[in-house]
């Protein structure tokens, strides 16, 4: 289409796993297969790298796994046809500022462009601007504040901070004619957004965003317009090989195709399976594609509902409830109290420990569900 921007959007990249040794072999299309002509005919091919590219030890101590990737996926990235990361999520600092250091140079070295991160906050929370065919195009991203955000002079991602994000995309509305958000957040292995995710991300909107578009959960998620914008929730995985997670909601996913044209904009859907019996990334077909359409419809009729929403949520609390509440439930024996006084005992509340609790505290996610638990 004449003077159209074509923008492409998938979820987390992970080089690890059976990927990785695709990645050191250069065996490049086995890795994205069918999905290669996606990839290249948009003008912006977008992709969330969910870990730094370095060969650092020295990860940080975290709650969680710390998960890092070969720079040679970088090549591979740029094979396919990616020509901008997301970093802004909740590994990029796994491996410390070393890490994050590194994945720079790696990008700089490589020509390959990078929207949320940076070596101090002013660099994390810079806007990304692209003149394409005619058209300006700004692209912001941030992410949960989960082990990676920065708030000042250290290197690390764009924190979600709704007051600052609502600048951010005033200021990105001034410069461009589309205002796109990327948002690493949510609740992990959950299907839906949370009541506050709904009302951030409308937000968002309200704030001047053209687009808001999630990733993080692991799982995707439906997605609604809102005064005539869209909001998708949760792309899911888009290459993310893990062993231990074997079934069809971690191994299927969508990407997001922007046509941009400055009066009109529309959207497709691109579902695919993912590190299932076999490594890499293909198109879902046939029954297959509409089984998946089908599930999709499910999830929006609940996003859409303000009272199913709060239900699924609340069974959603219920099943991880036990989680959580062993995450925080204090000892209360007196004796004990009495004998780490005296120096008996250590104390129970250990590194490891005040990490958790402090992950807890801070990350949105986490947050929420933790008040609610408390409150009931």
């Amino acid at each position: 289409m004449e003077n159209t921007v074509r923008i492409l959007v998938t979820g987390d990249f992970y080089g690890g796993g059976r990927v990785e040794d695709m990645v050191i072999k250069c065996h490049y299309d086995e890795i994205f297969n069918d999905f290669i002509p996606v990839i290249r005919e948009a003008d912006i091919a977008i992709t969330n790298l969910e870990s730094p590219l370095t060969h650092s030890l020295r990860a940080i101590s975290k709650t969680g796994p710390a998960i890092k990737s070969d720079p040679a996926l970088l090549k591979a990235l740029k094979f396919a046809g990616f020509n901008l990361l997301t970093l802004a999520n909740n590994h990029i600092m796994d491996y410390g500022n070393e890490g994050l250091e590194e994945t720079l140079a790696h990008c700089r070295n490589g020509n390959m462009k990078w929207v949320g991160a940076g070596m101090n906050y002013s660099e994390a929370s810079s806007t990304c601007y692209l003149q394409v065919n005619g058209k300006s195009i700004a692209i912001i991203n941030i992410a949960e504040n989960e082990w990676s955000t920065t708030a000042g002079v250290h290197p690390g991602a764009h924190p979600l901070n709704p007051v600052a994000n609502f600048y951010t995309i005033q200021e990105a509305r001034k410069h461009a004619g589309f205002v796109l958000l990327i948002v690493h957040g949510g609740h992990e292995l959950y299907s839906l957004p949370s009541p506050r995710m709904k009302e951030t991300y409308r937000f968002f909107i309200d704030a001047g965003a053209d687009a808001v578009i999630g990733h993080h959960t692991h799982y995707c998620s439906g997605y609604e317009y809102y005064r005539d914008k869209p909001i998708f929730y949760s792309l899911g995985n888009f290459i993310f090989d893990r062993p231990e997670k074997r079934d069809e909601k971690w191994e299927q996913g969508f990407a997001v195709i922007i046509n941009h044209n400055g009066s009109k904009t529309d959207y497709e859907l691109v579902p695919y399976c993912q590190s299932a019996g076999k490594p890499g990334i293909y198109k879902l077909t046939g029954a297959d594609r509409n089984k998946f359409f089908e599930n999709i419809e499910r999830l929006n009729n609940i996003i859409g509902d303000d009272n199913k929403l709060e239900e699924s949520f609340q069974v959603f609390k219920k099943k991880v409830g036990k989680m959580y509440r062993a995450f925080i439930e204090p000892h209360n024996l007196r004796y004990l109290h009495v004998f780490q006084s005296r120096g008996w005992l250590p104390s129970f509340l250990t590194k490891r420990k005040k990490n958790l609790l402090l992950n807890l505290s801070r990350c949105e996610s986490h947050r929420e569900v933790m008040v609610s638990i408390l409150n009931d």
